[in-house]
């Protein structure tokens, strides 16, 4: 199944007379896609729409199969909930929960994501291992943590539970080159294992380096378009 399949959509930005338009672009079951723009081009904003948080857009966007387009604003959390996962730019995490309480989040409010994910707090232990952080940190506060370590514990929240599609909004904008290919190694290498198509978003052309296709956000008269590179 198609994890991401978008034709033809036009949003335009409340008060304003531009828009942001995509043609077409898709994301295959474990494929890895960036979509590369700069500051302010609007890249949020498609996350936005694709995540369902942004509604009131015209044209096609499908996740999974089902047209957000036809869903309530509920159904469209239930969507979310059970089929992505998304690493935010600030985290998100929660400061008065644990490392260990913080990935396990997502599985409150799916059922479907509890049952993939089995055994949820083997499969928290694996994934902080996975994305090196020692099982020490397991009951730790979250700030105590660094930055480079609070984004790996970002990226195990979205994966847990194996979503099919992993949304990622400037994931590697706070690390230095070296923590930035090291977590970017991390995150393919476990979308992989689960599964899970990603949506990177990111300013940086580094990245380029870990997807299979590329998009790029052009400044027209009008608006923003999203082209293939």
């Amino acid at each position: 199944m198609t994890r991401l399949v978008i034709e033809g959509l036009s949003y335009r930005w409340a008060g304003s007379e531009r828009s942001l338009k995509v043609a077409q672009m898709s994301l295959q079951p474990g494929e890895r896609v960036l979509l590369q723009g700069a500051s302010g081009s609007g890249k949020s904003t498609l996350l936005n729409l694709v995540s369902g948080v942004l509604p009131g857009y015209q044209g096609r966007l499908d996740v999974d199969g089902t047209s957000l387009g036809s869903l309530s604003a509920v159904a469209r959390d239930r969507l979310r909930a059970e089929s992505m996962g998304i690493i935010f730019q600030q985290f998100n995490l929660l400061p008065y929960l644990s490392v260990a309480e913080n990935v396990l989040l997502p599985l409150r409010f799916s059922k479907p994501r509890r049952h993939r994910a089995g055994n949820a707090e083997g499969e928290t232990a694996r994934l902080l291992q996975a994305m090196e952080l020692d099982k020490s940190l397991l009951s730790q506060p979250v700030t105590r943590l660094s930055v480079g370590q609070q984004q790996r514990v970002a990226a195990a929240r979205a994966l847990i539970g194996a979503p099919g599609l992993i949304l990622a909004d400037e994931p590697t904008s706070a690390l230095d080159p070296t923590a930035r290919d090291r977590f970017l190694a991390l995150l393919t290498e476990q979308c992989a294992l689960c599964g899970s198509a990603l949506l990177l978003v990111s300013h940086d052309p580094a990245v380029s380096r870990v997807v299979d296709r590329s998009y790029r956000l052009v400044e027209g008269a009008q608006g923003t378009e999203v082209l293939p590179c």
